[in-house]
């Protein structure tokens, strides 16, 4: 397995790519490609990201380059791709945790666990805060808050906190556009998570869960 942190380009769904590699030498020199544009993305911001560019980073030719990823909106969408594959990936090992463990908190479980990769995730930060994403992926991004939103319905069941059914499955996409707003924040205030932010996130969620499994029990027979 490569790095977990470097984009890759078969790891989420629909990557934008104008060919998909299939030997292992242009498969390894994509990954090469899209490390440098997360480098020049992180060092020098969105508008950096042009093809001449990441083709120097990378020491490749433009013309190789081209094959896979034609412009920046391309490479911001590959990019953007590959935060996603990571994101869902953390979430894919929660929801196996909480089929293992008993949380006493599961809220502070999965903040404090996606706040811990927003530290590391520089290149996350500066794509959604450079304010330059493409249709595709802002099209790309509500498809994963709906994984995203499915992966605590089962971190739910696995709980055995309410049982499975659309209200459920409704109430767990609103947590996740809430927790993801107030991430973004948190985040745009200090590279680390403002604390404060976070715990008022923490206490919202603690307080809505609650509304959420004591309206779901108020109505069983």
């Amino acid at each position: 397995m490569g790095d977990p942190r470097t984009p890759q380009p078969g790891g989420a769904r629909h990557v934008p790519l104008r060919r998909t590699p299939q030997q292992a030498r242009s498969k390894a020199r994509l990954a090469r490609v899209l490390q440098a544009a997360e480098r020049v993305l992180v060092s020098e911001g969105v508008r950096a990201l042009t093809t001449t560019r990441i083709a120097a980073e990378a020491k490749v030719s433009v013309g190789s380059l081209y094959q896979y990823l034609p412009d920046r909106d391309a490479i911001i969408d590959a990019l953007a791709a590959g935060y996603f594959a990571r994101l869902e990936s953390a979430m894919e090992d929660l929801v196996r945790a909480a089929a293992d463990e008993q949380w006493d908190d599961p809220v502070g479980v999965l903040i404090d666990a996606y706040a811990a990769i927003y530290r590391t995730e520089h290149g996350f930060r500066a794509l959604w805060f450079g304010s330059s994403l493409t249709e595709q992926t802002r099209a790309a991004d509500r498809e994963h808050k709906q994984r995203m939103a499915d992966g605590i319905r089962r971190v739910v069941l696995a709980l055995g906190i309410a049982p499975d059914d659309a209200a459920l499955a409704r109430a767990c996409h609103a947590a996740t556009l809430a927790a993801d707003a107030l991430a973004q924040e948190a985040f745009r205030r200090d590279p680390e998570g403002d604390p404060g932010l976070l715990d008022e996130a923490k206490l919202m969620l603690r307080g809505y869960l609650t509304a959420v499994t004591t309206r779901r029990q108020g109505r069983r027979p």
